[in-house]
């Protein structure tokens, strides 16, 4: 009996010692936890600026290609082995690669402003649920959603605007296609885990809904006889967005839009504070 004691005070210490690496671990995780639903905005941004900075450099090797094949053309014509028209598409591929450059340039550096908005976003440690970025962007996601739903319920606006719940209309056809995208990439709700890049997935296709709604709204406007408001001041962004014809637009875009987003996060937290 007294051994049975003598094994009972010498491992007495190990159940509690036990639990309380469990709180500890199960505490470290749950900050862990935190720690990356408040940044994973951030880290979505800092991916897109690797990818776009690997971008930059298969573009700049691209040039580099493209004017070794005009030095070649040249001597091939030189030689008298060139097609006349060999030298000029040579150069104007080279044109176009140096486009090219331009445009995945443009795009890093809208990358590093979404960067410097996704750090100005982070919320607080204790900050409200509804202020992570997940719960920020399904938000936006329901406003879009919104605004679609009242188009279809709202007898008056489906009389007033049908372009808005006709699906041959060109405009509403590709906000319905981008409205897909977004829905199957949504989380199931705002607690869910996501990496990195799955959430800049469901960012990008969430902004491309929004887009190309606008659109369709703008056009269903214009149907109803009624000006459009988005042709000068500073609405001109939100046109360049719309009429995206290359990458360049399309970074300049995402770079206002970017600034614009960091800006308006920094005065909401100087409110806060």
């Amino acid at each position: 009996m007294l051994a049975v004691w003598a094994a009972v005070t010498e491992v007495w210490w190990v159940a509690p010692a036990a639990a309380g690496a469990g709180v500890l671990g199960w505490a470290g995780l749950r900050t862990r936890s935190s720690s990356r639903a408040r940044r994973i905005e951030l880290e979505a941004a800092q991916q897109d600026v690797t990818a776009a900075r690997d971008a930059v450099r298969r573009a700049r090797a691209a040039v580099l290609a493209a004017r070794a094949a005009v030095a070649r053309a040249e001597a091939d014509r030189t030689a008298a082995r060139a097609h006349p028209g060999e030298i000029a598409a040579a150069r104007q591929a080279v044109q176009q690669a140096e486009r090219n450059v331009r445009a995945a340039s443009a795009d890093l550096r809208a990358r590093r402003a979404d960067v410097t908005a996704a750090r100005a976003a982070i919320p607080a440690a204790r900050a409200d649920p509804s202020q992570l970025p997940l719960a920020r962007l399904l938000a936006e996601h329901d406003a879009l959603r919104s605004r679609w739903v009242a188009y279809e319920t709202d007898a008056a606006k489906l009389i007033e605007y049908p372009a808005m719940s006709d699906p041959s209309a060109p405009e509403t056809a590709a906000f319905l296609r981008a409205q897909a995208t977004a829905q199957w990439l949504r989380p199931a709700s705002a607690a869910a885990r996501m990496r990195p890049a799955d959430f800049a997935a469901y960012r990008d296709a969430v902004r491309q809904a929004q887009r190309a709604f606008d659109v369709a709204e703008r056009a269903a406007r214009r149907q109803n006889g009624e000006p459009d408001p988005e042709s000068s001041g500073s609405e001109r962004w939100a046109e360049i967005a719309r009429d995206v014809v290359d990458s360049t637009s399309r970074a300049i875009a995402l770079s206002a839009e970017a600034l614009a987003r960091a800006a308006a996060w920094r005065n909401r937290r100087r409110r806060s504070d």
